[in-house]
């Protein structure tokens, strides 16, 4: 079996491990109290249809009242301030679930607005989104590069470029920044503990989005606060930037150790390769991808020249082909 399948089996192994021991332990943590909190809710539930005398029909009613009403809070969820917080939650992904489109329309118009679709290089909906906060997040990179390697020069470091570990460093730390300075910030406006600040923050710019905790829905903020709801909507985008840069580096660095290894593996395979054309059978020897000579006609694997406007494939070793067959191949490939 290719190392690169064992890989993947052992990617997906892993994954799934990690599946059993995150339900192990939150089965550990959460199961007890909920429990607890049932009870107590079943207890109240059934003192108050005893004390007001409630038919289970309109208890069923005050509920579905309650739920409905809690959105409403924050005042008009659909104005345009309301409006463009849905809009920024489902371009960014995050999807807390604290409105939600209602009429046919409404929900027909999120779809499309959401759609992973293009057109003439044109990118809208959720790729727009994803292609703008990998873009900031290349920016950061380049910035935080620049800023390492005058900070390398000014300390006199040996070496003054700055490697993968500086980069996810540095972004590793803007993004602590971010977190803990906007759950201070949430703290403060929403009444929330420090803590379920942090945690909202987490829950939001890893796109998660839970939607337990939501900030604009007390208060009418979203109608008598617009300095914070365009904290919020800052938040929110640059944060995401910010992680994307953070991910941009992780997934950079997992894609260069496997093509590391990739290239290990092909070094240490000293097998032939056949390669059929026209009824020759030709010979190869697995070689570096510099020295690698192209027998295809359009030049996938070789190095392009150009002679007189005409594209003419590199000519394969003679240590591997005769004379007659690299004729033979230069003549069709000019054709």
């Amino acid at each position: 079996m290719k190392r690169q399948n064992v890989r993947t089996l052992s990617l997906v192994v892993c994954t799934f491990t990690y599946l059993l021991i995150g339900a192990a332990v939150f089965d550990a943590l959460e199961s007890d109290t909920e429990s607890k909190r049932w009870e107590v809710l079943s207890d109240m539930k059934n003192g108050l249809v005893r004390k007001y005398n409630i038919t289970p029909e309109d208890y069923h009613m005050i509920e579905i009242v309650i739920i409905e009403n809690k959105p409403h809070k924050a005042g008009p969820q659909w104005k345009f301030a309301g409006a463009f917080y849905f809009a920024t939650v489902v371009l960014a992904m995050i999807g807390y679930g604290h409105s939600t489109p209602v009429t046919v329309g409404g929900k027909a118009f999120c779809m499309a607005y959401a759609m992973c679709s293009t057109h003439r290089k044109i990118e809208v909906g959720i790729p727009l989104g994803l292609v703008m906060f990998q873009s900031i997040g290349e920016r950061l990179n380049k910035f935080a590069s620049v800023v390492i390697r005058r900070a390398k020069c000014y300390l006199r470091c040996n070496t003054t470029e700055a490697t993968e570990m500086n980069l996810m460093f540095a972004t590793g730390m803007l993004s602590s920044i971010i977190i803990t300075t906007g759950a201070a910030v949430f703290s403060r406006y929403e009444g929330w503990s420090y803590f379920d600040s942090f945690y909202y923050c987490f829950v939001t710019l890893t796109t998660i989005g839970f939607g337990d905790y939501v900030a604009l829905q007390n208060d009418q903020a979203l109608t008598s606060k617009p300095g914070y709801v365009a904290l919020s909507l800052v938040f929110i985008l640059f944060g995401l930037a910010v992680v994307a840069a953070s991910i941009n580096l992780l997934v950079l660095r997992f894609m260069t150790m496997q093509a590391e290894e990739s290239a290990r593996d092909e070094d240490k395979d000293g097998s032939k390769t056949l390669l059929p054309i026209d009824g020759h059978i030709i010979t190869t020897r697995q070689r570096s991808h510099d020295d690698q000579a192209s027998v295809c006609s359009c030049n996938c694997l070789g190095n392009k020249t150009w002679d007189s406007g005409a594209l003419l494939p590199p000519v394969p070793s003679h240590e591997f082909l005769d004379h007659s067959l690299c004729t033979e191949l230069i003549e069709r490939a000019s054709i």
